[in-house]
Formats: C-alpha cells, sequence, structure tokens
C-alpha cells in the first residue's frame, strides 16, 4: 500500500515563501505524489495564504485548549496536491511576514503560536480528528515544527518521524516561561531535551526525538557536525549522527527553464545559446547600465545578510570596478549593507546596478542575461540560485561550503579536460580570495568555445526533485524501520 505522507511546513510557494522553505515544501510534496505516495501539506492558515489557495472546505473543527480551530482542505495551485490549512484567527490571520511584524522583529507571541500548530498537527497525525486517515511518516521541517516529533513521542503509538533541518542558525529560541506556560512537560527542561543555554528551543524537540534527520545537501549535513557550522548544536548532531544525512534540494525545472521561461526576453537552451545575448541587452537596458556586450555582467540574487558573504562583496567593490564587469544586484535585508550598496551604485553607475526588494521577473531576468553568478556565502544549507544560473548558462562563483560545493566544480585544466568544470570556487570568506577567483573566471571568459563549454555543462545536469524524492523515499522507509512503535492498523 502506498505511504501516507503528511508534510508539515510553516510556508510552502506559491502560497507564502520567505525562502529556500517555501521552495522545497511547494515542490517536494509533488515530486512525491509523482511517486504515487498519498500526500497531504499541511500548513497555517496565514491571510496570504488563504488568499491564494481560493476555495477550501472545512474537514474538522475542534478545541485546543480556550481555542477552536478549524482545518480547511484546499488544493495547490496548478498542482493535484492537497493542502490542509490549521485555522486559528487569533495566531496566524495576520497580514505580511509569517514570522516578523511589521517592524521586522519576530511576533511576540511565535511560541504559542507554532506550539498550537504543533499540537494540531500532532492530533491529525495520531488520527484523533476524525478524518479515517492517518499517516505513516510526518515530515517536519525547522524550528516552527521540531516539537512535533517530541509530542509524538508521548504516545504508545505513533507514525514514524522525519526532520529536516534548511537552515541550522535558526532554532526557534524562547524564554524559559515558555514551557510551562506551552504546557509541555517538566521533565523535558533538560539540555538533553529541550533546553539550551537557558532557552526553550523548539528545533531541539526534531533533534532529539525524530526517527530520521536529513538537511538539504550532504556537504551541510557534514559541516553542522562541527563548531564552524553546528551554531552550538553540533554535539547533539554528533551523537545521532547514525541518523543524520543530507538529500541535495531540487528545483522547479519547469518555473526555471530558459527554453520555455515566459519572463525572459528570447528563449534558449544549452544546443542555441544566442538568446542569451538578447537577455543580457534586455538586461542591461532595465537597469541603466551601458550595452556592451562582450563585458562581462555578473550577477547576485539573495538575501542581503552576511550570511550571504554580502559584506566581502561590498569591500570587494572598489577593486571590482577596475575590472572590465558589470554588476547586478537584487535583494534586500540589512538596511546597512542596503545603504552601502544604494550608495556605490550612485558612485558607479556605469558599472553597478542595484535595485532593493524582491521582484520575480528581475530574478529570472538576472538568472538569463548575467554571464556569471556571485554566491561568496559564508555557509549555504542548500542554496537555489547556483542550480538555477547553472540551468541558465549563468557560470557561479561560489564559495565551497554546503550545497555550493555539491553541485559546483572548480574549472581547472583538469575538470576542463573530464568535461566536469561548471564554475569556480572561492576557497576562504575574504574579498582578496573573491577578487582573485573572479579575475581567473574573467580569464577563461576570453577563451569563447572554453566558456561555452562551462555553460552547457551546467545546463546538461538535472537539478529536478526526481532524484531527491527517491532518496526521500529511501529516508521514510528507514524512519518506518526506526520507529519503535508504530501505529498499528493506522489504515
Amino acid at each position: 500500500m502506498n505511504l501516507r505522507i503528511l508534510f508539515v511546513s510553516s510556508e510552502a510557494y506559491p502560497l507564502i515563501k520567505t525562502g529556500g522553505l517555501g521552495d522545497v515544501a511547494g515542490s517536494l510534496p509533488c515530486a512525491l505524489l509523482d511517486l504515487q505516495l498519498d500526500v497531504r501539506l499541511i500548513m497555517p492558515a496565514y491571510a496570504t495564504a488563504v488568499g491564494q489557495l481560493g476555495d477550501t472546505k472545512i474537514l474538522a473543527q475542534f478545541s485546543e485548549g480556550t481555542d477552536t480551530v478549524t482545518l480547511r482542505e484546499g488544493q495547490l495551485p496548478d498542482s493535484p496536491l492537497k493542502v490542509w490549512l490549521v485555522d486559528a484567527p487569533g495566531y496566524f490571520d495576520r497580514p505580511g511576514n509569517p514570522y516578523l511584524n511589521s517592524n521586522g522583529q519576530p511576533w511576540a507571541d511565535n511560541a504559542a503560536r507554532f506550539a498550537l500548530f504543533s499540537r494540531i498537527v500532532t492530533r491529525l497525525a495520531l488520527n484523533q480528528a476524525g478524518l479515517n486517515w492517518a499517516p505513516d511518516i510526518v515530515h517536519c521541517n525547522d524550528w516552527q515544527t521540531g516539537l512535533i516529533p517530541a509530542l509524538l513521542a508521548l504516545s504508545a503509538q505513533r507514525p514514524a518521524s522525519v526532520f529536516t533541518i534548511h537552515n541550522l542558525a535558526y532554532q526557534g529560541l524562547f524564554p524559559a516561561h515558555n514551557l510551562q506556560q506551552l504546557g509541555l512537560p517538566a521533565s523535558w527542561w533538560s539540555h538533553h531535551i529541550l533546553e539550551f543555554h537557558e532557552q526553550l528551543s523548539f528545533i531541539k524537540g526534531g533533534l532529539v526525538f525524530a526517527d530520521r534527520i536529513n538537511t538539504v545537501s550532504p556537504g551541510y549535513a557534514r559541516e553542522i557536525q562541527t563548531a564552524e557550522f553546528g551554531n552550538g548544536l553540533e554535539g547533539l548532531l554528533r551523537h545521532r549522527s547514525a541518523v543524520l544525512s543530507g538529500i541535495l534540494n531540487g528545483i522547479d525545472t519547469e518555473e526555471w527553464n530558459p527554453a520555455t521561461d515566459p519572463l525572459l526576453e528570447k528563449h534558449y537552451d544549452a544546443n542555441n545559446l544566442s538568446g542569451k545575448h538578447a537577455n543580457k541587452q534586455a538586461l542591461q537596458t532595465a537597469l541603466g547600465l551601458p550595452q556592451k556586450p562582450g563585458t562581462p555582467l555578473l550577477g547576485l540574487v539573495s538575501r542581503l545578510v552576511t550570511q550571504k558573504g554580502i559584506d566581502i562583496i561590498l569591500d570587494a567593490i572598489p577593486s571590482l570596478v577596475k575590472l572590465p564587469l558589470q554588476l547586478a544586484l537584487l535583494g534586500s535585508g540589512d538596511q546597512t549593507l542596503e545603504t552601502r550598496l544604494t550608495t556605490l551604485a550612485r558612485q558607479y553607475p556605469n558599472k553597478l546596478a542595484v535595485s532593493i526588494g524582491y521582484d520575480e521577473t528581475l530574478a529570472h531576468r538576472i538568472e538569463a542575461g548575467a554571464d556569471m553568478y556571485l554566491m561568496p556565502s559564508r555557509f549555504e544549507p542548500c542554496g537555489l540560485n547556483q542550480m538555477y544560473s547553472l540551468r541558465y548558462g549563468t557560470v557561479p562563483i561560489v564559495r565551497n561550503v554546503g550545497g555550493l560545493a555539491d553541485t559546483v566544480t572548480d574549472t581547472s585544466a583538469k575538470t576542463l579536460a573530464k568535461g566536469t568544470a561548471n564554475g569556480f570556487i572561492i576557497n576562504t570568506d575574504d574579498s582578496l580570495a573573491l577578487l582573485k577567483t573572479i579575475k581567473r573566471a574573467l580569464r577563461r571568459y576570453r577563451d569563447k568555445a572554453q566558456w561555452q563549454q562551462l555553460q552547457t555543462t551546467g545546463m546538461q545536469q538535472d537539478f529536478s526533485w526526481r532524484n531527491s524524492a527517491q532518496e526521500y523515499l529511501s529516508l521514510y522507509r528507514q524512519a518506518q524501520q526506526a520507529n519503535p512503535n508504530p501505529v498499528s492498523n493506522a489504515k
């Protein structure tokens, strides 16, 4: 019988998205459906998500403490995937960002919000809502769902649990008094369970109790077991290393396809790259950069935060503008970084174009119009933009961390001869190393045949969800085997 999967996320594209988690939650469940699994995506009923989902039907209504919660069912746009929304208006019916208020600060009641969500998911997972549907696997994602494996572990019989870390830097840490306020067991206040440096840690619920833990690239799975990347949890992750693995994210290869992308000036593919020149010209025009088809154009679409190495790029710009290149940057984030970038853009209008904010159309056009893509991240659990870039024939220049190291092969005489070279690797997180690597890429760019080889090697790689979905299926089987208290006759 087909596995039943309850896929739990605090966001999912196109309903609501703040980062890579949203992309994964909007794509992976659909890929699992293609493997004939019985999948439900469940998430909070944010106002934005409800609006995007359209018509829904009420599946159940039940009480959780003093709150009345409604479970609604809809369908992901352009997909057969069923979406369940946990509708608790006092908790989720708010405009804008699902985690932050209008001042960019975390909602003061985030602990209560995601604890409620976790309790509802747990009830559904244990078939306590009268739906006559119980999952074999509850697949949780990031700290917002971290309490679920812990709550499931309180039951004599339960489905197996999988917990995916999308970014270990975000841990869901709250003041100690929340443990009692949320009605969680007093025994959980232990550094072996949910206590972390005198705070309540939601993510530890997943890391301590899940039957299987994974993260979004093999490289990041290794890195988070070290002090440099473990964010204080490396000891726990080493302790659970036998059940920890990495599965590289896929990308939506229909949305990100230069041969069919409706947002591009002209389509192209690996067999005919001529359309890329038209996209470059259109991008230069749109951003007010001089039209110089022979001048390399470097692109970047990113959150403007130090994790992404934006400060390293800023430190390098005075030297970069002396080189024969142009820069096109799109993003938002740290206001200090935003201000520094826009100031430099005014100072070097023929070299640097900066767009603050997020613009889906411009993001696609930068991927298509740029010759190279900058991604000097200090850490990168998986990274999606380097895969978009490879698919669009835009050669990535990246740090040797996490998923970047797993997807980009540095260009050398040896890798060119083997036909595996597809980008350039920066070995350290400083502006001198960035400059050195960019200069190395510029030298290769002058050899048009060699550059086209780099482009086509990247464009021919398979970054679809097909392979990753098969790996998740194997992970689910392992979680089932590890579950000490499986639910009998759940179906």
